[in-house]
């Protein structure tokens, strides 16, 4: 159907972008956003640890909200933007997964496909609220 031929050439087109851009390679937390954060007094710490992998540092903003990739001028724009279309489809995918369990998941599905769809640009992962 068409939500799930987006989904693919979003996944295809957006890692191909990535992959094609030649940057480094860095250790990644593979999904930072806001609810993987605990604020400590010592400062944020990262938990949910097991989706590391290794990409582009692109890929793990894309996660984050707008506001700290400001922190980071070194950043390709155009990767940043591939990296939040492969996040958005990754993510809408799993809300149709039998087994998911986040809660409103399949509500979030076809919102984020349309954000798919509408774009780009798109917005980061850390932008969209339940």
């Amino acid at each position: 159907d068409d939500d799930r031929s987006l989904l693919l050439s979003s996944l295809r087109g957006g890692c191909d972008a990535l992959l094609d851009r030649g940057g480094p390679d860095q250790l990644l937390h593979g999904e930072p956003h806001p609810g993987n954060v605990l604020h400590t007094a010592n400062g944020p710490v990262l938990i949910d640890l097991e989706t590391c992998c290794h990409g582009p540092v692109e890929f793990d903003l894309a996660h984050a909200p707008e506001s700290v990739a400001l922190h980071y001028p070194e950043l390709d724009p155009l990767a940043v933007q591939e990296a939040r279309r492969v996040v958005l489809a990754m993510v809408a995918s799993w809300r149709w997964d039998v087994l998911d369990r986040f809660p409103g998941g399949r509500r979030h599905g076809p919102r984020i496909v349309d954000l798919l769809r509408d774009g780009p640009p798109w917005p980061a992962l850390g932008a969209l609220t339940p």
